[in-house]
């Protein structure tokens, strides 16, 4: 993270919610962020289907992908429906499989590419942000009309699938958590219900960041794993932890008031992530590397406690509830 980018999150980090509960962070922070996800894949989208220049792209792709960053722990409602948010980023991806079936599409040059509703159907593995990481940042030059065709139907699906979670939250699925105890609500019986599934999010965000975008590439001072690191190949691996870190907290204070605590916790875990200076975690396997990163997984830990607990008492849901457990 830069200096500019670097001043740019301390300020986020001083701007305090305008209305905290669960109004707030739908209004405020979710269905913001659905919109803006939507939008920045249909610019992808759009831009894809002008060109499929890989130096054109890839900034189109990187600002879809931050704006994905807001929402991808958002893992309820539409975003469930029909396996979308896994078609969105299946990762991680420890077999491979992903590269397997694409590298197997590329081969076989299946006509899929051209049936929206047929590309829609293919596995969530050969889908999504990662499915286009490697289409625009590949191992190997690709060649032929076949790629760029993949690449557009990649990223029309892509398009598509945000268009709908947002249309779902804004159609229904809001509402359903606003009118939570309300008479004909099935889903949440009381507001309590509501607060404590989107509380839920907000923890399993922290531990996602923890345990895969940092523990995952950490793996141990023996034997450390820089090469599972999410989106290397595009050298955002950082810069994932770092909007993740922002976006969580911005969502928790929407949801549960201020986060003092939590706030000073976040602030000092990107400062530890950009004195990393470490776009891609390669330096994970450097001892002194594989140090600082470790301090920084702390860091992240110690925000996820401080998260659980402030936002706990102020929703009123049990510090030691297991975000994991689901909501």
């Amino acid at each position: 993270m830069g200096l500019k980018n670097l001043a740019m999150a301390v300020a986020l980090l001083l701007a305090s919610p305008a209305h905290a509960d669960v109004a707030g962070a739908i209004n405020n922070r979710i269905l913001p962020d659905l919109g803006a996800f939507r939008d920045a894949t249909r610019t992808l989208a759009e831009t894809a289907a002008e060109t499929c220049a890989p130096e054109t792209l890839r900034p189109v792709w990187n600002a879809a992908f931050d704006a994905w960053l807001p929402v991808s722990f958002l893992r309820l409602g539409p975003a469930e429906d029909e396996g979308r948010i896994l078609a969105i980023a299946f990762w991680p991806d420890p077999k491979g499989i992903g590269a397997r079936q694409q590298r197997q599409l590329l081969q076989s040059q299946d006509a899929v590419v051209g049936d929206p509703a047929g590309f829609a159907e293919r596995s969530v593995a050969l889908r999504g942000f990662f499915a286009l990481e490697r289409l625009l940042y590949p191992t190997e030059p690709l060649t032929g009309d076949y790629p760029c065709a993949l690449i557009r139907a990649t990223a029309a699906d892509l398009a598509r699938m945000a268009a709908e979670i947002d249309q779902g939250w804004r159609d229904g699925f809001a509402q359903t958590l606003l009118s939570a105890g309300q008479p004909g609500n099935s889903l949440y019986l009381t507001e309590a219900e509501a607060k404590q599934a989107l509380y839920t999010q907000l923890m399993t965000g922290f531990e996602f960041t923890a345990d895969q975008r940092l523990g995952r590439p950490l793996g141990t001072f023996e034997r450390p794993r820089p090469e599972r690191a999410e989106a290397r190949a595009s050298a955002r691996s950082l810069r994932n932890v770092e909007l993740s870190l922002q976006s969580l907290l911005a969502f928790g204070e929407a949801l549960a008031g201020p986060l003092p605590e939590t706030r000073a916790d976040v602030a000092q875990a990107l400062t530890a992530a950009a004195a990393l200076k470490d776009p891609d975690f390669s330096g994970f396997a450097q001892p002194q590397g594989h140090v600082r990163a470790e301090a920084l997984l702390g860091l992240v830990r110690t925000a996820q406690d401080s998260a659980g607990a402030e936002a706990g008492a102020a929703l009123g849901v049990e510090v030691g509830f297991n975000s994991a457990d689901g909501d």
